[in-house]
């Protein structure tokens, strides 16, 4: 048993875990941008859908185990602290372009429309708080509608993608995703071979996950942290780290819609981790299981990706401290609300 271990050694598994997911996280990077430009699905769909979903398999397996065990307040505060994370490591990635304002190089119609669908998935958790605790065989119809919505959402990204009604001004700071630049490490792989080293990657990252879930719970028993603490601030951010990693190096790359897409995409993903840990926790509904302190981390969510796409579309060129107004409202809210859940 985990929890048996003496404390340094189960912050040592800890940290082991989250480096092995920022490894993995490293290595995906590259495959994910080949695999947008052979597909053809573009930088921001595979961000959204390829590179955000494999990144966020460690988390989901934090959701899951947790759930299973009964933590519900783990659970839940997992899976929606790692999005308030995960936007604001958009402003980091922002500081590592230096030619101008990320949201501004980066426009692109997709990531707009799947930013208004995570606004919508995220108030979905509140509806369901605000209603009669109704479950069909433990499951929340909540859990039911979010998996529904997210795969229409993917459909409605594809059509706006292929057939976009609206279009962003180019200017000279705007970076197109093109097929143009795909790197040498990867361009004598065959794209079944890198499909193949995904996948294994995908694997560590989620055996890595559930580690970081069975030391999270350790240390929730034995120092007696609060479980929201623990889930929206260490297991959240921890595994949210190939979040961070993947941005960065996809905007050193020049794949800016990679980026972009990664975050919200992998942020619409994260969503999913709610109705996996309905599923998976038998004691009722999850939502009516999770606490004040849970909730405000989803408001800190919605605030956050409504400040994201304020910036997508005013587009700021080059905001104070070389970044963009909206990337320091993304640090200040984030910042308040770590500050905020210490006190709480």
């Amino acid at each position: 048993m985990i929890s048996a271990l003496p404390l340094p050694a189960i912050f040592a598994l800890f940290a082991v875990s989250a480096g092995i997911i920022c490894i993995c996280g490293i290595a995906m990077t590259g495959r994910a941008d080949t695999l947008a430009d052979r597909t053809g699905l573009g930088e921001a769909l595979v961000g959204a859908v390829i590179l955000g979903a494999a990144t966020s398999l460690s988390g989901v397996t934090v959701s899951v185990t947790a759930a299973l065990d009964g933590r519900a307040s783990l659970a839940f505060s997992n899976s929606v602290g790692g999005i308030a994370a995960q936007t604001a490591f958009l402003a980091v990635a922002d500081m590592a372009f230096r030619k101008a304002n990320l949201e501004h190089a980066a426009a692109e119609a997709t990531n707009l429309i799947q930013g208004v669908l995570l606004v919508f998935l995220l108030s979905l958790p509140f509806a369901a708080m605000a209603a009669p605790e109704v479950t069909i065989w433990a499951i929340h119809p909540v859990s039911i509608a979010i998996p529904v919505i997210y795969l229409l959402g993917m459909v409605v990204s594809r059509q706006v993608r292929e057939e976009p009604m609206w279009k962003p001004v180019n200017t000279k700071e705007t970076r197109h995703d093109t097929c143009e630049d795909e790197d040498d490490e990867n361009t004598g792989k065959s794209t079944g071979r890198l499909a193949a080293e995904f996948t294994v990657l995908m694997i560590a990252m989620g055996l890595a996950g559930w580690m970081i879930s069975r030391t999270g719970s350790a240390l929730i028993d034995q120092i007696g942290l609060s479980a929201s603490l623990v889930g929206a601030l260490m297991t959240a951010v921890a595994t949210s780290l190939p979040e961070l990693v993947t941005t960065v190096a996809a905007v050193r790359r020049g794949a800016l819609q990679l980026a972009v897409g990664g975050i919200i995409g992998g942020n619409m993903f994260d969503t999913l981790f709610l109705s996996a840990a309905d599923v998976a926790y038998r004691d009722g509904s999850l939502y009516h299981a999770a606490n004040t302190q849970d909730y405000f981390w989803i408001s800190t969510s919605i605030l956050m990706t409504t400040a994201l796409l304020a910036g997508l579309i005013v587009r700021e060129r080059q905001g104070p401290a070389r970044i963009g107004i909206d990337s320091l409202s993304l640090l200040g809210l984030y910042g308040a609300a770590i500050a905020i859940q210490m006190v709480m």
